[in-house]
């Protein structure tokens, strides 16, 4: 799925070090490497909140999220689908479409799995981050997303209409065979 995130126009907000969320996503055989730069949230606040948008539709069945150590971990994951208006102050009074309690395990391979039917044609995921297990700062070193990936078709569409049946567009071998007698009239 790191193919079809664009990582060029993934934004964070609350970000130790600006463009550091894009270096997150990468190859599920990559995860357990450091990043270049990990995702850092600034000191004394443990927040975050992570846009990623697709270059297609996706149906999400999973996400794995692996952060750092001494309990600066995610917590708590909360998703949003396909919102580009999304702060943290939206993000505090509204219903996220799913939430997860975290498992403090640096080194993991967990997978959180979604409900698949409300993570279906998402084209822009917001995961919101409020908490970790008490650092002062909240570290992420890999984000993994699991699904299935429809194309997003930008061309235009050719479409014909008709306002009035041509009889002549519409030849008929045998017109004598096209009607049926309904009824006894």
């Amino acid at each position: 799925m790191t193919m079809i995130v664009k990582k060029q126009t993934v934004a964070c907000l609350n970000e130790a070090n600006a463009g550091s969320a894009k270096h997150v996503f990468r190859s599920w055989a990559e995860r357990l490497q450091d990043p270049a730069v990990p995702l850092d949230s600034n000191e004394n606040d443990a927040e975050l909140l992570i846009t990623i948008p697709f270059n297609g539709a996706v149906k999400v069945k999973a996400i794995s999220v692996i952060g750092g150590s001494d309990g600066s971990s995610p917590a708590r994951l909360r998703a949003y689908t396909n919102r580009n208006d999304l702060d943290f102050a939206a993000v505090a009074d509204m219903a996220p479409v799913q939430a997860w309690d975290l498992q403090e395990l640096q080194q993991a391979s967990m997978e959180y799995p979604t409900q698949v039917a409300k993570f279906n044609g998402v084209h822009t995921l917001i995961l919101h981050i409020p908490e970790n297990f008490g650092a002062d700062h909240t570290r992420i070193t890999f984000i993994g997303i699991k699904g299935d990936f429809s194309e997003r078709r930008t061309g235009p569409v050719t479409a014909v209409y008709e306002a009035r049946a041509m009889p002549k567009d519409h030849k008929v071998a045998d017109p004598s065979k096209n009607f049926r007698e309904v009824g006894g009239f």
